[in-house]
């Protein structure tokens, strides 16, 4: 018998599908930002920060920062499992890297919902 040790629960489905469902929440974040760029060669400080200061675009970055961090948790954390064969080091990287993405995420809620 087989048994994972370090899964806490989570499946290969519902990795592969936070992956998938938060790359194309990424990919339509990015697609529209280089629109957005496109069709605005002119483009200055107050059209962009009028851009941010509408709800539906915070909401929209807000769902493309959680999507960037669950993306990179599934990707480190398959990478971990895979090539960190030491649990203390697999553990003692995965809590570093648990505590970055906290940090990038609660640090990109705050310059966006920020004053």
């Amino acid at each position: 018998m087989v048994t994972n040790i370090t899964s806490f629960g989570r499946s290969g489905l519902s990795d592969w599908l936070i992956q998938r469902v938060s790359a194309v929440v990424l990919a339509l974040y990015t697609i529209f930002i280089v629109a957005y760029l496109l069709f605005n060669p002119d483009l200055d400080y107050y059209a962009w920060s009028g851009l941010f200061a509408q709800t539906w675009m915070r909401i929209f970055s807000l769902l493309a920062f959680i999507s960037l961090a669950a993306h990179a948790w599934v990707g480190l954390w398959t990478v971990t499992t895979d090539y960190l064969k030491s649990t203390n080091v697999r553990v003692g990287a995965q809590m570093l890297i648990i505590l970055a993405i906290f940090i990038y995420l609660v640090w990109s809620i705050q310059i966006l919902w920020g004053a």
